[in-house]
């Protein structure tokens, strides 16, 4: 490429990469994905949440403890009706009307906040042993969450089943498969 050529492409802003001595910027980094955001900001939330405690917690200190007094405090910012049981609507999918019952976390977004959290927590160097957010006493916390929110919705939780790859026969050949094995017997 000439100095000319060289000159003429810096003027018109082409980008066209040359072998000369021109400064280069500096390549961005890839966008981070939707799940790699939401950890990021997942991760800073809870860390400013140790920070405004009174003493603040460092990181290092962090237990079980903390992580559910967080998604305790967290369930005022929730948008999920969860009814109480003496609430009228109690055990109802679908309530005629309003009633006063607190607002909460809905149990799979805390399911997914722990998830993200946990990863986020040995990313920034935890162990996995001492991982505050894989806790057996977090876990057992989601599963009570879970259950009463489905029993104040009065639709009880089934564990999806996971689907075996099933090989799918044509209604024609499973129904010319069945008439053979009615005209051989």
């Amino acid at each position: 490429m000439s100095t000319t050529e060289i000159a003429k492409d810096s003027a018109e802003g082409s980008s066209r990469s040359s072998t000369g001595n021109h400064h280069q910027q500096p390549q961005q980094p890839p966008p981070l994905s939707r799940y790699e955001s939401q950890k990021r900001r997942d991760w800073n939330t809870f860390g400013q949440y140790l920070k405004n405690q009174r003493p603040p917690v460092a990181l290092s200190q962090c237990n079980c403890n903390h992580v559910l007094e967080f998604l305790r405090y967290l369930d005022q910012f929730g948008k999920t009706k969860v009814h109480l049981h003496g609430c009228v609507f109690f055990g109802q999918p679908d309530p005629p009307a309003p009633c006063t019952c607190p607002l909460r976390q809905a149990w799979g977004s805390l399911d997914a906040l722990i998830g993200r959290l946990r990863a986020a927590y040995e990313e920034h160097g935890g162990s996995p042993e001492t991982n505050p957010f894989g806790n057996g006493a977090i876990r057992v916390y989601l599963r009570e969450v879970r259950e009463c929110q489905a029993k104040a919705r009065g639709i009880p939780y089934k564990k999806k089943k996971k689907k075996k790859n099933q090989i799918k026969v044509p209604h024609d050949e499973a129904k010319s498969s069945k008439q053979q094995k009615q005209e051989a017997s």
